[in-house]
């Protein structure tokens, strides 16, 4: 689940009005399965959570003897919640998902007034069950298990794409990528890569292209936008390295405009097609994996902007609005409006982004059961310290 791709869906679904100076992370997300209901973004605001603690005795991680922890954090084989810390640092986890790495996001001023979008990831460390920070990757997408995620190195567009080892945090091979890649995901079964290309660095705002905007009080500013720089993607076959390049430059809508960013390729549902986003109504459109557009697959039209998709039993759908059980055509009831559903964690219960209920704080990790009010927390709310630090977004892969 990549929450980054929602926030982009947001944005593009925008880009033929006049833009408005982006909100928080949070409020962007929600804003997404909000809209339907109403024209109004609600913004998150950031405040300092105090957690009270009690010491009791619960088993290591490595099952040897006694480890002294507070009762608030669980740590089980089932849910391993961290609800005192925000952003965690011990592994967060929940059903058939886990926290593989999250990173910070945030807007560094470059030279002559640009803006660059700079992730700092934080990646889980097996051994030690931590998460630490990784300063070399600008790029990070995980494999269908925790143990590998491919990255890519500060400057963008890279020249190779390397495939670590979560474990020991050592990149065990590289895979050149002479086109120059910018953005990397894997296949549902974890066999290939598609390497979006780029001829320059698709995260960077330029001044030269400012736009005037007005926030939600009234307030002037300006959004920096990007450029169009997309060449072309390579499906690499994981286990050879091998891969062919096709050329395939941004999406352009009926008026000749591009999105103006970063335009990743994602593989479909079943992996035997690719997916770009696009600004028009369909949200996405499917390509072969020659770069061929193909109509989109009818167990996929139903997916619209939410990524968590259709459950690992393929019962239940995640969509806009909510949560529809595809058995009986009807929306599961009591999916509370102040969550951005992100990934599944089993059959019933899936992760989602949580915003209180007063405004008073900013969003957290939880675990919902559908059909029942139960709410989990797996992290504590952020803290003012989360203003400095940037956006959280989190990566998550399967246990």
């Amino acid at each position: 689940m990549n929450v980054e791709e929602l926030l982009r869906d947001t944005l593009r679904e925008q880009a033929g009005n006049t833009p408005s100076t982006p909100p928080g992370f949070a409020g962007r997300v929600l804003a997404v399965r909000r809209r339907r209901r109403t024209r109004t973004i609600v913004g998150a605001a950031l405040a300092t959570v105090a957690a009270i603690a009690v010491t009791v005795a619960v088993p290591r991680l490595d099952g040897g003897g006694q480890d002294v922890r507070p009762a608030g954090r669980t740590d089980r084989s089932d849910i391993v919640a961290r609800p005192d810390e925000y952003p965690p640092r011990e592994k967060v986890a929940a059903g058939n998902v886990v926290l593989a790495a999250f990173s910070l996001q945030s807007m560094v001023k470059q030279s002559q007034k640009d803006e660059l979008l700079t992730r700092t990831y934080h990646r889980l460390d097996q051994r030690t069950g931590r998460y630490v920070q990784d300063t070399r990757w600008s790029v990070m997408a995980a494999a269908p298990s925790t143990r590998t995620v491919a990255v890519l190195e500060r400057r963008l567009p890279a020249r190779r794409v390397g495939l670590l080892d979560l474990a020991t945090g050592e990149v065990r091979r590289w895979i050149p990528v002479p086109q120059g890649v910018a953005g990397v995901a894997f296949s549902p079964d974890g066999r290939k890569i598609v390497a979006t290309t780029y001829s320059s660095d698709p995260d960077r705002r330029y001044w030269s292209r400012r736009i005037r905007t007005s926030g939600p009080d009234g307030e002037n500013g300006w959004w920096l936008q990007g450029v169009a720089c997309r060449t072309g993607f390579s499906v690499i076959d994981v286990a050879s390295g091998q891969g062919t390049w096709h050329q395939a430059p941004d999406w352009k809508d009926e008026w000749g405009r591009p999105i103006g960013d970063r335009s990743d390729f994602r593989f479909s549902a079943d992996g035997a097609l690719l997916y770009e986003h696009i600004t028009t109504q369909a949200h996405r459109q499917y390509h072969d994996l020659s770069g061929k557009s193909v109509p989109t697959p009818a167990n996929e039209m139903k997916f619209e902007l939410e990524r968590a998709g259709y459950s690992p039993d393929k019962r239940f759908l995640v969509h806009p609005s909510g949560v529809r059980d595809m058995t009986t055509g009807e929306p599961v009831p009591r999916v509370p409006d102040n969550m951005a559903l992100l990934a599944w964690a089993d059959d019933k219960r899936l992760i989602v982004f949580e915003n209180s209920r007063d405004g008073d704080h900013p969003h957290r990790l939880a675990l919902l059961t559908l059909g029942s009010s139960k709410v989990v927390p797996l992290t504590g709310y952020g803290s003012q310290l989360m203003t400095e630090l940037g956006s959280l977004v989190p990566l998550f892969s399967a246990r």
